[in-house]
């Protein structure tokens, strides 16, 4: 039976997509829920949203202040300047840049112009920056200085523009800006048309490029913002409206989280991104009290340092309404500490994936708390959540099987991968997640294992396949698994147990020292086991990871 939330979250959605409500809903070619009284293409979505909250504060990023009107007019600037460098429809354009107000001018710019925004991942090291670049060929690489360097060590031949950040917004990209014609068109946009490459750490190893349409990506912002229109409407109702909303962009720009249920619906939700370079758990706190930030969403990780942190009694977080999680899952115990130590806000936990455009479930407020094991329900109406069997039959509730996300969201595919598209995708357009979990009676999805042997440290990814490789090509290793252990901080780390050639001799350390700068820092294995025996195997002769996981992942 439903709960009174679910209830009432139900009835205000009802009005919210029904007759003479705020959203208008059809379907795609696919038969997938689509607003159809909302922008389907990036630039109108930009071009609207901003003019309806053009006064409102949209980033605040150090001593600089900008509304959405400010990057508007800016990436419209920007947009003409690309053109006039030859950027047309379809070209993809890389942007490697920590998070700035350049970042996000940038973003919208390459989508204004026609072009494919490809996100490049910030944390990677020079051979990972390789891959990526060789993969989706862009015509242009837009860069921060540090990143700039790590491209120019591997990528030398493709066009990149660093870009001074630390400058005020409009000085920063002047780079840019050489002979741009704000008299010349811009393309038009269909929303069938690429907008996005995203990169994702599969479980055979170097990352997939996960490409998305217009479509796509604006479908996956409206599924996060009628969940916040509904749940304002239950607030008003109470008599309670919310104050204007303010969230800390604390995660990286590069990921879909930061993307999509941040950074673009911010524009829908007129809500202020007050940015941060990098994770400081002193500095989050700091920020929060000085912009009075409403909206705090990480990895567990971040709300788990901003519990535990020394001098959190120092800040006043009483702005702080809503606390949420996403890229990994929140331990159980961490819900009632989360509710204790910040009585003014409601814990929150959703679930999705690179290849839904973040959409998925959602479990807040009191429904969390009274399931705080689950990943909460379909984000109603754009999402379908399923439990697929043999033959991708969906069976009913309770029963485990390989959960599937149905929605026009999804990605259209990775670039240049057909095979791997296809494995990941079914005929009715449900991506095929890799986790294995439930419904409950009510709806409620339960995640219990995973298929594919990904390991999500703190939020990122890890492919244990790309982690073992790498230690196999250390000449004193003869076998090696690579799996995730718990851990309270970052949820899970990479565990990897070595068995090493006959007369050979290496150590963890040296084993770390031989990997240091062939993996990017987060997947650098946490402990290295060097076991006296060959390892144990599976009666297909592969070997037995589980058993190892069973053996020393405590």
């Amino acid at each position: 039976m439903a709960n009174d939330l679910d209830r009432r979250f139900d009835e205000e959605l009802a009005r919210v997509i029904g007759p003479g409500g705020r959203l208008v809903i059809g379907e795609d070619e696919l038969g997938r829920a689509i607003v159809t009284n909302f922008p389907a293409t990036l630039p109108a979505f930009f071009r609207t949203f901003a003019a309806l909250n053009g006064a409102n504060e949209a980033v605040v990023a150090g001593d600089e202040r900008l509304t959405f009107a400010d990057l508007d007019r800016i990436s419209e600037v920007l947009a003409h300047g690309l053109a006039a460098r030859g950027i047309a429809k379809g070209d993809r354009v890389a942007i490697a840049m920590r998070n700035c107000p350049a970042w996000i001018v940038t973003y919208m710019a390459i989508l204004k112009a026609g072009g494919v925004a490809t996100l490049l991942n910030g944390w990677w090291e020079p051979f990972e920056m390789e891959h990526a670049v060789q993969l989706t060929e862009p015509r242009l690489i837009i860069a921060d200085p540090p990143r700039a360097r790590r491209l120019q060590e591997r990528c030398g031949r493709y066009e990149t523009v660093s870009l001074p950040i630390d400058e005020p917004v409009e000085t920063a990209i002047a780079p840019l800006m050489k002979a741009a014609d704000e008299s010349s068109a811009l393309p038009e946009l269909a929303p069938e048309d690429d907008a996005t490459i995203l990169f994702t750490s599969g479980s055979t190893g170097e990352a997939k490029g996960a490409v998305s349409t217009h479509r796509a990506v604006t479908t996956g912002v409206y599924a996060y913002s009628t969940g916040l229109i509904v749940l304002k409407g239950l607030l008003e109702q109470e008599g309670r409206p919310p104050p204007t909303p303010r969230t800390l962009l604390s995660v990286p720009l590069f990921h879909v989280t930061g993307e999509v249920p941040v950074m673009l619906n911010s524009f829908v939700v007129g809500r202020c991104m007050v940015m941060m370079a990098k994770w400081d758990a002193t500095e989050a706190l700091r920020l929060i009290e000085k912009e009075k930030v409403t909206y705090f969403v990480g990895v567990p990780t971040m709300s788990l340092e901003l519990m535990n942190h020394p001098e959190r009694d120092k800040y006043d977080l009483s702005s702080l309404s809503d606390i949420t999680a996403g890229g990994a899952p929140r331990p159980i115990t961490h819900v009632e500490r989360l509710k204790h130590e910040f009585p003014n806000a409601q814990p929150a936990l959703g679930y999705g994936l690179t290849e839904s455009n973040a959409t998925g479930c959602a479990n807040f407020w009191s429904s969390y708390a009274a399931k705080p094991a689950s990943t909460g329900r379909a984000q109603k109406p754009l999402v379908e959540v399923s439990i697929l069997g043999a033959g991708d039959r969906k069976l009913p509730a309770g029963e485990s099987g390989e959960i599937g996300i149905r929605t026009a969201a999804n990605i259209k595919g990775y670039w240049r991968n057909p095979e791997a598209t296809e494995q990941a995708m079914t005929p009715d357009g449900t991506v095929r997640t890799g986790d294995v979990g439930f419904l409950d009676e009510e709806g409620y999805l339960f995640i219990v294992d995973r298929k594919k042997e990904i390991i999500i440290r703190g939020g990122e990814n890890i492919s244990a396949a790309e982690v073992e490789a790498e230690c196999y090509a250390c000449p004193s290793v003869a076998e090696v698994a690579v799996f995730g252990a718990p851990d309270e901080r970052l949820g899970e780390v990479p565990v990897a147990v070595i068995y090493l050639k006959q007369g050979e001799a290496l150590n963890g350390p040296e084993l770390l020292g031989f990997l240091d700068g062939k993996l990017a820092k987060f997947k650098i294995p946490e402990r290295i086991i060097i076991s006296a025996e060959p390892l144990p195997r599976l009666g297909t002769g592969k070997i037995d990871r589980r058993a190892l996981k069973a053996q020393y992942a405590h």
